[in-house]
């Protein structure tokens, strides 16, 4: 099966949450918050495009400078995208910095900024270096409500969750998948290779049965030969980023809404049900709430992560408790 996107946790579970997206073949990358970055190469980080940032706690920000640094000398844009009042922190954060060899020769690198309600875009703000960076507030896209961002092969779904203040979560959803089967691609005289590519995309896209493809032998095929024979169309992707969120019923009835069926489900599991009253007290789920949830909605693959310091000493613990919750009893599986 190939996803159009490989999802991996940033770090490792007690370390600052993340999850990094990449897309196969297409040269960039998706980040759900931006803690600590270190485990990422330059150039891992040199293909992110959009950060989701779930809300401004140090260890969901704390890698913005690094990320930042590095884009500086790109031409394209870097949009982040955050809680209410995100873009006014991210302007505090450039504006702590000194810009004055920044002219209008300097690479158009292009920093966007946008508030997110848990609903809609509510505002956006763009910093350009030719600019030094000056503020320059924008329209931000309208989207429908409960996406936070939409491209033509996938969009990003959020709500926002109670962590004392506004804590998002996200949800990345592919329109369609597509697939290529070798034995028919063989039988067609046709190579694999980056031209099925744009193949998946032009079908993501909708684009008509005439559309022709360009091969490596030089001639073009229709896409609806290739859709009727060589390509297999299912359901697209879902992966679910869900992290410091309050253990009540209200989180929970969201959460579970953003996560029914996902393929990749990754969520806090902070502290173990016996220490459920730390986990009241600071707002997070326990490993046991994780798994409840993760069964409930029938996810494919869970991944507990964001756990508390207190167990290192017992490293296997949260996820264990998240699993036998998660394993309570058999599900149907889940359609293609």
């Amino acid at each position: 099966m190939s996803w159009l996107v490989q999802p991996r946790l940033v770090n490792d579970p007690f370390s600052d949450p993340g999850v990094y997206l990449d897309f196969r073949f297409g040269r960039r990358a998706i980040l759900f918050d931006l803690g600590d970055v270190g485990a990422l190469s330059t150039r891992e980080l040199l293909r992110v495009s959009h950060v989701f940032v779930s809300h401004t706690h140090v260890d969901h920000m704390a890698g913005f400078d690094r990320l930042f640094r590095l884009c500086l000398h790109r031409p394209t844009p870097l949009t982040l995208v955050g809680p209410p009042g995100f873009a006014a922190q991210v302007e505090h954060r450039i504006r702590g910095f000194t810009w004055n060899l920044l002219d209008e020769n300097s690479v158009g690198f292009c920093l966007r900024a946008m508030d997110y309600d848990g609903t809609v875009l509510t505002r956006a703000a763009e910093f350009h270096a030719r600019e030094a960076f000056a503020r320059r507030d924008a329209v931000p896209p309208d989207f429908a409500k409960g996406v936070a961002w939409s491209e033509d092969e996938f969009r990003i779904e959020s709500v926002a969750l109670d962590h004392g203040i506004p804590s998002l979560a996200f949800a990345l959803r592919e329109v369609i998948q597509v697939n290529v089967w070798r034995g028919v691609l063989a039988e067609m005289d046709l190579p694999p290779g980056p031209w099925l590519n744009e193949a998946k995309r032009a079908v993501r896209l909708g684009m008509p049965d005439d559309h022709r493809v360009e091969t490596p032998c030089g001639t073009g095929i229709e896409l609806g030969d290739l859709k009727g024979r060589a390509l297999r169309v299912a359901p697209g992707q879902a992966v679910v980023y869900v992290t410091d969120a309050a253990p009540h019923r209200e989180n929970h009835e969201k959460i579970l809404m953003l996560a029914r069926n996902a393929d990749q489900f990754f969520i806090e599991a902070v502290f173990l049900e016996r220490d459920r009253p730390l986990a009241l007290a600071s707002h997070h789920l326990t490993a046991w709430d994780a798994g409840d949830i993760a069964r409930e909605a029938g996810v494919r693959h869970l991944t507990p992560f964001h756990h508390s310091a207190r167990y290192l000493s017992e490293p296997d613990v949260l996820r264990e408790e998240a699993f036998a919750r998660f394993r309570t009893y058999e599900r149907e599986p889940l359609s293609a």
